[in-house]
């Protein structure tokens, strides 16, 4: 094989691990974001009176977990070189 068909092979490898690596990245903020939303609303059931707080962690803990899905997408293009 020429070397030309090795470096195309390579690249090719390095592409499809880093789609596999922000897939198997995407889970993790995905189950916190079910996790945030699910126990805002059980808590929210339980004590109406402490909404506005409640919303307020919801939104932020619902942004943090968002961040690491981000890092997530980011990351292989950052160490892929």
């Amino acid at each position: 094989m020429s070397a030309e068909l090795v470096n195309l092979a390579a690249s090719n490898v390095t592409g499809s691990l880093g789609a596999v690596a922000y897939g198997l990245a995407a889970i993790g903020p995905g189950v916190g974001i079910g996790v945030v939303f699910g126990h805002s609303i059980e808590a929210m059931a339980r004590q109406p009176e402490a909404m506005p707080i409640i919303r307020t962690n919801m939104f932020l803990g619902f942004a943090l977990c968002e961040v690491l899905a981000l890092l997530g997408l980011v990351a292989p293009f950052i160490f892929g070189k």
